[in-house]
């Protein structure tokens, strides 16, 4: 359950709004105007903000822009209401920093729909990792179980970083942390590239990365992801060393000798949700198959239905 701010200055909207969003599951409070849904929101931060766009005496764009030219409450998304279509009104809200648009009247399961969709990306794009800047942990986790409660086939490509161990003691964490943020770059084009829109990239932490994508492009993704993840180990040790396939480095006994170059493992699993037990139960199989990848070599893609 979400705590969602409705502002409007029609009463009857403002109820309509919390019957259909408190069927929904929300709290929901509601605000006439834009001085006091500003004072709600310095009383208690709402996770959305459903606001009209225009009002009497301070207006939904006036509300929009005081709130996110704050950087305390600038991550809050904003669904802004308006009787008004026109493109030029869209545009100024969306200047204003409105993060979507639904025009009055509306069917109530659109603006259902609005909402679970502004809230799931702000659950991701709070739980991104650091280094890539792909969601995390907790935002992959929605994303699989959300994909199971489709009830179609789809996939999961684990990947994970053969050899890159010695690469980060040989070089450094600065280093490495280029590798890494790279790769991810490089994953997120792969899939941008031979993937679907709705295909989806995340960052398990340290090496591993993870698509969820519709089983036709899995194997797909994995060779571009492969053939990509070439240019970063070129950009990190050198051209020569990727065409030798090794470079030297210190061992932990402090020894010079030669190291594979990194090379990509994938895991996929294509998941069929009429056999779907949980996601724990996925993430078991994943780190299963991903340990039988890397005990065929680097480079390997290791192919199972579950």
């Amino acid at each position: 359950m979400s705590y969602v701010l409705c502002v409007d200055d029609h009463e009857d909207m403002r109820l309509m709004v919390r019957e259909i969003l408190a069927s929904a599951g929300h709290e929901v409070h509601l605000a006439p105007d834009g001085p006091s849904a500003l004072a709600a929101i310095q009383s208690r931060e709402p996770a959305l903000l459903v606001l009209d766009l225009i009002m009497p005496g301070m207006s939904g764009i006036e509300v929009c822009r005081a709130v996110k030219l704050n950087p305390f409450t600038a991550r809050i998304p904003v669904l802004m209401l308006t009787a008004r279509g026109d493109v030029e009104h869209k545009v100024e809200a969306f200047e204003a920093g409105a993060d979507d648009y639904l025009a009055k009247p509306f069917d109530p399961r659109e603006l259902r729909a609005r909402i679970v969709a502004l809230l799931r990306l702000v659950r991701r794009e709070g739980d991104r990792n650091p280094t890539s800047g792909l969601p995390g942990g907790k935002a992959i986790e929605d994303e699989i179980a959300r994909r199971a409660g489709l009830r179609e086939r789809f996939a999961i490509c684990y990947i994970d970083l053969d050899n890159f161990k010695p690469f980060a003691d040989t070089f450094g964490f600065t280093l490495a942390d280029m590798v890494i943020r790279d790769m991810g770059h490089a994953i997120r084009d792969a899939v941008d590239g031979v993937g679907a829109r709705e295909d989806f990239v995340g960052h398990i932490g340290g090496d591993d990365f993870i698509v969820v994508t519709a089983g036709r492009d899995a194997e797909a993704i994995a060779r571009e992801c492969a053939a990509r993840f070439v240019g970063v180990a070129a950009r990190a040790v050198g051209e020569d060393a990727v065409g030798r396939g090794h470079f030297m480095g210190i061992d932990r006994e402090g020894r010079a000798r030669e190291f594979p170059i990194a090379r990509l493992s994938t895991a996929i699993l294509h998941v069929d949700p009429d056999r779907w037990i949980s996601v724990s139960h996925i993430g078991s199989l994943a780190a299963e198959m991903k340990r039988r990848a890397k005990q065929r070599g680097p480079g390997t893609i290791l192919v199972q239905a579950v």
